[in-house]
């Protein structure tokens, strides 16, 4: 049994281009390399919150022209190996997730976040249970802009609803984590409606309705999209706050 990180890196990032290199490299803070301090690369922050999570191997799911992701990762991050599949068509989310299906084991744990984000705290996808799919939740301020998710007595998820205006629950999800079985019963659901699902939300709520069952768990603290202008400034300013309490 393995646990997978996946990590969508495919999309353009149209919201902050131009940029000379693949959004998910955008510096964002700094680390410590070798007694130097350094640029971090955005995606950084996820990939070492699944290694923190039990992640051994990754999976970076890029588009044809983001070479410069494989030389960034190579073939390693800590203790973690590094794998690439690409996906030839922006096909949305799910498209991007379902292109590691054939890595999965349906024994392995499977680890999935969005790579242009910023959030706390660090050992958020630890506190997911590994049984079930499960969301990481963050509060935030304006859920019409993500996927916010509806959920009930003991944190069952009840619907999810799709940067939907007038959104009934200001909690969403950053990230999420399931067996390797749940992944490939999406899979099977995705293919069957034709993979008309673009987003992870519409799939989740016609899981639901099949009678699957999801959990939500609201232990997110901070959570910052860095794929706009506005955004890089909030992780930067968010980064900036943490080094104070630290």
């Amino acid at each position: 049994m393995s646990t997978w990180g996946i990590v969508p890196a495919a999309g353009m990032g149209s919201r902050i281009q131009p940029l000379a290199f693949s959004k998910e490299l955008l510096p964002v803070g700094t680390r410590i390399a070798g007694g130097t301090e350094r640029p971090k690369a955005v995606s950084e922050y996820l990939v070492e919150r699944m290694t923190l999570a039990g992640a051994t191997r990754i999976c970076m799911v890029i588009s044809a022209g983001k070479s410069d992701i494989v030389e960034y990762y190579g073939g390693s991050f800590g203790p973690a190996h590094v794998c690439y599949v690409v996906q030839p068509e922006p096909k949305g989310l799910c498209d991007a997730l379902f292109r590691a299906a054939p890595l999965i084991g349906p024994d392995d744990q499977v680890l999935i976040g969005l790579p242009d984000t910023v959030w706390f705290p660090e050992d958020g996808l630890r506190r997911l249970p590994e049984d079930a799919l499960s969301f990481l939740l963050f509060p935030v301020d304006h859920p019409e802009f993500f996927d916010a998710v509806v959920t009930g007595e003991g944190g069952r998820v009840l619907e999810i609803q799709v940067k939907q205006p007038g959104a009934a629950s200001s909690w969403v999800w950053g990230a999420f984590r399931m067996p390797g079985r749940i992944f490939h019963d999406l899979h099977a659901r995705w293919s069957e409606r034709g993979g008309q699902d673009v987003y992870v939300g519409t799939l989740v709520n016609e899981w639901l309705a099949r009678g699957g069952e999801a959990r939500g768990v609201r232990a997110g603290e901070s959570y910052v999209d860095v794929g706009t202008l506005h955004g890089y400034r909030e992780a930067i300013q968010l980064l900036e706050r943490r080094e104070v309490m630290v």
